[in-house]
Order: structure tokens, then C-alpha cells, then sequence
């Protein structure tokens, strides 16, 4: 992973979930006293800290000016940090009639949040896990990976402005508890390979409910890696319905048929790799509707697993002292 990688695993609907009133912890401060200056329309305000941002009625200025001297349109600023004060020209109403105020735009501010979430979610996570998340097949991140960078998100956003608010501290604690079980093993990520990973994960690709279906594989995958295709042939019910399986060859995944109008008996039944599947329906009477497909995606028996939940201590012998008296 690059120190300066600018992946985010959430995104600001994921924030909004967490915490839907999060907007009023935009962390923008006022800007009071303003005073004219020897040039018309020209406003300064002294002693008004770091300003990055300036805002007037809500309205984002845009970037300040390069100095002072060429603050002198509506809506230009200058912050001079040598001295502590910010310039502003506003031809039309003074500034301390409108809503002055200095901070981060709010957008810009969540995104940084979300990224220095990630990298904390990241240098949290136990050696056994990537210390990058993958995405899976459907270009997402792990749910549970997006909800505690969501969480540890909001809680700086919200510590920024209100340091011992309780509802960040219970933010917190979900995702510290997220992480510890991330790191033991009691959350697998979708793409670690786990002790059961060669049994394989049945997923509907098309499905009519009510139909008969493949229901529990047995066994071991013998390979390395592999993502199955079972499909209906000839609809019906057990004893007359048939499936095919399609495995991998050199050039792709489900382009080798491997099994073809096997008829479905109901008992365990070799699909690919030491692999079987039984099929079932709803009741005696439930038929396999012909073309509906699934998908079974397997690590070979032999592949490293991911996270075990077994950890290591370094231990040493010592020895006892001898006390003379």
C-alpha cells in the first residue's frame, strides 16, 4: 500500500447512513469585527486565526487572492498570516451584516475525513489481512469494511467539532469492535479464504422461486481456484429434471462443460474437483425450471487460509533465582 494512497472505502452516503444530522459538524467558525480600512469597500478583520476558506452567507469565496493590495472585487479575500487578518471587499453590504465565516469546504472536508478513515482503518488491521481492501466482483468494497471507515469517519468529523460528544464515542466503539473481530477472524471478508472456502458459495445467477435448487455441496475442491457454472438443462421434477456444470479451462472461467444432463436425483452429485451438490425444492412436488443458472466459487483445499483466528506468541525459558539467606 503507498503512504500516499488516496483510496476511500466510504463514500458521503455511506456518513449520511451513519449519521444523518452529521451537517452540522461542518466545523465553519464566525468572523466578527470587521472594520473598514483607508480603501472603500475594502473590510479586515484582525485576530481571526487561520483562514483557509471564507464564506459569506454560506456562499463559498473561492481561493484568496494573492495579497491585499489586489482585494477590490465582491467576493475577493486575502488572508495575511504575518499579521492574523483577513481582508474582504463587498461593494453592497458590509461584512458584519452578513454571515461571515472561515473553515473547510464542506465537501472537500468529508473527503479528507474518509481518507484519513481509510488509512486509520488500514494501519488497525491485523498482518493476516491485506492491508488494502480488495473490492469483489461487483466493484464494491466489503459492506462491513465501508461502514467502519463510515463510523471512524463521522467520529473525527464530529470530534473536530465537539471533542467529547458521546454519540462520536459510540461510533467509536462500534468500530474498534469491528476492527477486533475483523483481526480475529469472526468477520471474513468476501475474498479471504477460509478453512470452509473449497466447499464453495452458491449464488443465484437466475432463479424462479419455488423451483428446485442446489442447496449443499460436499466435499473438497481439489484445485486451486475455480467459479463454477450449474445451469438447468431439461426442466421437471427429481428423477426426470437434468443440470450441466461448466468449469474453467486455459482460457477462462465457465467455458469447460464438465457434467452434461446429469439427471437430478435429490442425493449428492459430483459437479468438478472432488466437488458435489445436492438439489432440493420446497416440497416433493417442486420442479427445476429449465436455464436456471448458479454460480459456486472455490479455493482449492490446499490454499494458504486468509485468517485462521489462531495468533503466535514469542515465548522464552527463564530461570528461577536462588534467594541465599
Amino acid at each position: 500500500m503507498a503512504v500516499s494512497s488516496t483510496i476511500e472505502y466510504c463514500s458521503e452516503r455511506d456518513l449520511k447512513d451513519i449519521y444523518p444530522g452529521l451537517s452540522g459538524f461542518d466545523t465553519k467558525i464566525r468572523v466578527y469585527n470587521w472594520q473598514t480600512t483607508g480603501t472603500s469597500n475594502l473590510y479586515l478583520a484582525r485576530n481571526s486565526g487561520l483562514i483557509t476558506q471564507l464564506f459569506s452567507d454560506g456562499e463559498d469565496l473561492g481561493d484568496a487572492e494573492a495579497n491585499s493590495g489586489v482585494v477590490n472585487a465582491n467576493g475577493e479575500w486575502y488572508y495575511d498570516s504575518d499579521l492574523d487578518t483577513v481582508y474582504y471587499f463587498d461593494s453592497a453590504t458590509a461584512p458584519n451584516d452578513r454571515v461571515m465565516e472561515s473553515g473547510e469546504d464542506w465537501a472537500t472536508l468529508k473527503s479528507r475525513q474518509m481518507r484519513n478513515a481509510s488509512r486509520y482503518l488500514e494501519s488497525k488491521i491485523d498482518g493476516r489481512l491485506s492491508r488494502e481492501i480488495w473490492k469483489d466482483r461487483e466493484g464494491e468494497y466489503p459492506y462491513i469494511i465501508k461502514r467502519t471507515t463510515a463510523l471512524i469517519a463521522v467520529t473525527f468529523l464530529v470530534r473536530a467539532d465537539d471533542p467529547a460528544n458521546p454519540v462520536a464515542d459510540a461510533f467509536m466503539e462500534e468500530a474498534d469492535s469491528n476492527i477486533e473481530q475483523l483481526n480475529s477472524g469472526a468477520i471474513q471478508l468476501p475474498n479471504s479464504v477460509t478453512y470452509d472456502s473449497s466447499k464453495g458459495v452458491i449464488r443465484d445467477v437466475t432463479y424462479t422461486s419455488g423451483s428446485i435448487r442446489p442447496v449443499k455441496t460436499r466435499g473438497r475442491y481439489s484445485g486451486t481456484f475455480d467459479l463454477l457454472k450449474i445451469k438447468i438443462g431439461t426442466g421437471g421434477v427429481l428423477g426426470t429434471a437434468t443440470y450441466n456444470v461448466y468449469a474453467k479451462d486455459s482460457t477462462k472461467l465457465k467455458n469447460d462443460q464438465v457434467v452434461t444432463e446429469e439427471v437430478i436425483t435429490g442425493d449428492y452429485q459430483s459437479v468438478a474437483g472432488g466437488l458435489q451438490i445436492r438439489f432440493a425444492g420446497s416440497t416433493d412436488s417442486s420442479v427445476a425450471t429449465a436455464d436456471n443458472e448458479w454460480e459456486i466459487e472455490l479455493y482449492g483445499s490446499g490454499e494458504q487460509v486468509s485468517n485462521t483466528g489462531l495468533g503466535a506468541i514469542r515465548m522464552s525459558r527463564g530461570g528461577y533465582g536462588s534467594v541465599w539467606r
